[in-house]
């Protein structure tokens, strides 16, 4: 037993030192107290990634498909009413919306940016007593309803019981309604005098889009847009001049689902417009991202990236007409963000790395500080009694 406890101490990799032959040194202790305090404030540091989840991230190729993207948007035009202002939508794919009124809802703001009214758009029209019939009589009692829709019926039976369905109905003749007080309907409804008591107001226009997962566009315009020989058009009106302020604010703009870390490069930005009418374009490169939290849960959404451009539109040309174009494209390649915990084990062999390092780079210090004092003091001593 005795050669077994001997031959174990012959493996000791630590050999003690008598106390006696210790030497302590001025420089050995302020040397040993700094490199505590780097120990501390590397093994605080190491502890705090230990607790807190960090984040890898990786490319891959974007496979999905069918899917559906949505657009999250608040934007502020200072200087266009919110009669007039629009909202279409189209994509690569040939789907188109044009005057998109669901899930969007605008303030109608005074010259100072204060909130005058919130209203959400929506399908539909007012209801108006005693109403022009489409045989040219006025409404009488227990007759339905039935609009003219001024020339632009689609069939003979077709109705246009409001100035929006007229409007609609010339928008898909591709006519431009110039002049609505002619029409009953937007005379009854109140609509020319609406767009007229609003003229010098502000509006902020928010809400989404659910739109196909394929590269496509959106664009805020005053007026109805309509197609004619090919090309998209206004019905701008008449009675609002021709010209048009198309000054903005983006307050934000998402593409997706928010998770942590991500950045929008739109958001807050602000443009004013110094010349008269123009078409204010963004180029968006959307890129998918996927994020997973510690927990597991998945969120898919997406980055972007914008360049910006301002064209100036000119009279009689129908390819250019003023307002707010973002075009969009989808990226390939998918981001995919993965949260996770230091594993306890790698917390453990950092800690060990930081303390043996610590010890053993300060160790060679205070060797080298040691042996460099006793090498002058024997030079001085020789020196002295030379």
């Amino acid at each position: 037993m005795a050669g077994v406890m001997n031959r174990l101490k012959n493996l000791d990799a630590y050999p003690k030192i008598n106390d006696d032959f210790y030497s302590r040194t001025l420089s050995g202790g302020l040397i040993t107290l700094l490199s505590s305090i780097l120990m501390l404030i590397l093994f605080f540091s190491e502890l705090r990634l230990y607790l807190h989840p960090v984040t890898e991230s990786q490319l891959r190729v974007d496979t999905s498909r069918g899917e559906k993207l949505r657009i999250n948007f608040d934007v502020t035009f200072p200087a266009l009413a919110c009669s007039i202002i629009s909202l279409d939508s189209m994509d690569i794919s040939g789907e188109q919306h044009l005057d998109v009124k669901h899930d969007i809802s605008k303030r109608r703001l005074d010259s100072y940016g204060n909130v005058i009214e919130t209203r959400q758009d929506r399908i539909g029209h007012t209801k108006i007593e005693n109403p022009l019939q489409k045989h040219g009589g006025r409404l009488e009692h227990n007759e339905t309803y039935c609009g003219s829709c001024y020339g632009a019926e689609a069939s003979d039976d077709e109705c246009c019981n409001s100035c929006e369905e007229v409007r609609e109905a010339y928008r898909k003749k591709g006519w431009a309604m110039t002049d609505p007080e002619i029409i009953d309907q937007c005379k009854r409804e109140g609509f020319v005098q609406r767009v007229k008591e609003e003229e010098g107001e502000g509006c902020n226009i928010f809400g989404f889009l659910e739109v196909n997962k394929v590269a496509g566009s959106f664009h805020f315009v005053p007026g109805k847009t309509f197609r004619q020989s090919g090309f998209h058009l206004q019905d701008l009106l008449v009675f609002q001049g021709d010209s048009y302020n198309i000054s903005h604010k983006v307050n934000r703009l998402t593409f997706g689902d928010h998770f942590p870390g991500v950045g929008n490069p739109l958001d807050g930005v602000q443009w004013t417009q110094e010349t008269l009418n123009g078409m204010y374009q963004y180029f968006i490169k959307v890129v998918p991202t996927e994020y997973t939290d510690v927990k597991g849960d998945v969120i898919q959404s997406n980055q972007f990236s914008v360049t910006e451009h301002f064209e100036k539109t000119e009279a009689g040309r129908t390819q250019s007409v003023p307002g707010v174009f973002f075009f969009y494209d989808l990226s390939p390649i998918k981001v995919i963000f993965t949260e996770q915990h230091v594993e306890f084990l790698h917390f453990l062999t950092n800690v060990c790395a930081i303390v043996g390092g610590v010890f053993t780079v300060s160790g060679i210090i205070d060797s080298f500080v040691y042996h460099g004092q006793r090498a002058i003091k024997k030079k001085m001593e020789i020196g002295k009694f030379g």
